[in-house]
């Protein structure tokens, strides 16, 4: 890892893999991956997600959301809405459907393993 500035609107963005099983027809989520952990424990990344539903989230990742507005819902009920400049933390093992209603960027930090 080095140390770097980066603005979050202005990265290149890529294809992330998704299963299509777990998302919208239709919908794409994209990744800047902006530096990992030589141990690779943990990586640091732009995502974005047009609308739609994105199913089976694991939990582990801390995030800010830069643009755009979704909702994360639990099995258990519970529910999250995030929008600009909000903050989430996804526990590990919690899994969760994220929906996409506006397309969404965040700043994420994602730990592996």
């Amino acid at each position: 890892m080095v140390s770097a500035r980066f603005q979050p609107t202005d990265v290149r963005m890529d294809p992330y893999p998704v299963a299509p099983e777990r998302l919208t027809p239709g919908a794409e989520v994209t990744v800047s991956m902006l530096w990992e952990r030589e141990d690779g424990s943990e990586v640091g990344a732009v995502w974005e997600m047009t609308p739609g539903v994105l199913d089976d989230v694991q939990g582990n990742e801390s995030f800010v959301i830069v643009s755009g507005r979704s909702r994360v819902d639990f099995p258990d009920g519970r529910v999250l809405e995030f929008g600009p400049g909000d903050a989430g933390v996804l526990a590990p093992g919690d899994t969760c459907r994220w929906t996409t209603l506006e397309t969404v960027r965040k700043v994420v930090v994602f730990r592996l393993g």
